[in-house]
């Protein structure tokens, strides 16, 4: 049997970044006082060190053949059958953005005691069973909906996971727009909005008021954070769900505005009279 191909992506926790790598002085105090605020910092590096260790072995013993190892920023080389991202959530998301529909993900959460894992497929202690059921294509698998953002007719990103967040550029000031909606348009006055597909909707979207959508679902579901009326007046768009095929657009009135996609590493300018799209892309994501 021809060995299976499979791209490694490994995060490089807080604890290494900081303190083994980096040598930060502030973190190295912070452990010296025995601070709160690093407290779990070295007992996640270590979990995830051995996770890290576990699903080496377990490729090897399985005769895996590791065509790419590397970071989660890194771009993935040698066309794999398989992409394990090692980490959790944010790990997996981050890996999201260099897979196409074809290309399965699994992730691994490598530390369960203090990261989130909701759409990891397997974690510390069990990696090898979950690796050997996804390379034999007996592991439960969902095909989840990406988002694409354009800006002013150009295409920003067409595999947004989670969600986009356009707000003004000082989470102080007020944001102000035209919301469009194949039903209609309004102009609104709020702290941003959240709009994403279902896979974001048990995060920052139900944090704000939205649902949890069907993990499978193509709807694109927007959420309006803090909407200001005055007069005790209401929205009439303040939340709701885009349809597969149809766009929400939004017209900046905001001089200095940020569009933020899937989290704050992707993060572009916005300003007054641009535009926003966002539609269902056609690109899905396996996992």
């Amino acid at each position: 049997m021809k060995a299976a191909k499979v791209a490694l992506i490994v995060k490089r926790s807080s604890y290494r970044k900081f303190v083994i790598e980096g040598n930060d002085q502030v973190v190295s105090n912070l452990f010296k006082k025995r601070d709160p605020t690093v407290g779990r910092m070295k007992q996640s590096h270590e979990a995830h060190e051995g996770t890290v260790r576990e699903v080496e072995e377990a490729l090897d013993a399985l005769g895996a053949n590791i065509v790419h190892r590397g970071g989660p920023h890194t771009a993935i080389k040698g066309k794999p059958d398989l992409v394990v991202s090692v980490g959790g959530d944010g790990t997996l998301l981050d890996v999201s953005h260099m897979i196409g529909a074809k290309t399965p993900l699994l992730g691994i959460n490598s530390a369960p005691l203090s990261s989130i894992g909701f759409f990891c497929g397997g974690m510390k202690g069990s990696a090898k069973t979950a690796l050997t059921r996804a390379l034999d294509g007996n592991l439960s698998a969902a095909r989840l909906s990406r988002m694409c953002v354009e800006l002013n007719g150009k295409v920003l990103e067409a595999r947004v996971l989670n969600e986009a967040l356009f707000c003004h550029a000082s989470p102080a000031a007020t944001s102000r727009y035209i919301l469009e909606l194949p039903s209609g348009h309004e102009e609104q006055r709020s702290s941003g909005l959240w709009i994403g597909p279902a896979a974001g909707s048990t995060a920052a979207q139900k944090s704000a008021g939205g649902k949890v959508l069907p993990v499978e679902s193509s709807s694109i579901q927007y959420v309006v954070r803090e909407p200001y009326t005055p007069a005790g007046g209401r929205f009439r768009w303040a939340r709701g769900r885009i349809k597969r095929g149809a766009e929400l657009v939004l017209r900046s009135k905001m001089r200095d505005a940020k569009l933020f996609l899937d989290g704050h590493r992707l993060v572009f300018d916005v300003t007054m009279g641009d535009v926003v799209v966002m539609r269902r892309s056609e690109e899905t994501l396996t996992v």
